[in-house]
């Protein structure tokens, strides 16, 4: 069951939060519903892991004897002489 809840709110924070609604064809009720209800969802507050992300897991493969701090280090050695 809906029901109305009146805000007040800044001004332009209200135009621009239309203009984002309705460049994302969304009611503006249902923008602030959507991010008060992700706010105080009591869901695992981890971060998934996409499945883009978890695909390039494993792609490269380092040398343990890698120092990335020495490596960066020539590089930017090189970069300047």
């Amino acid at each position: 069951m809906d029901t109305k809840l009146t805000l007040s709110l800044d001004k332009s924070v209200i135009e621009q939060a239309k203009d984002y609604a309705k460049s994302n064809k969304v009611s503006l009720s249902r923008l602030i519903e959507t991010y008060l209800a992700s706010l105080t969802s009591k869901k695992n507050s981890d971060l998934e892991i996409t499945p883009l992300v978890q695909s390039l897991s494993g792609v490269i493969d380092l040398n343990q004897e890698t120092n990335s701090k020495d490596d960066y280090t020539n590089f930017l050695t090189e970069k300047y002489k």
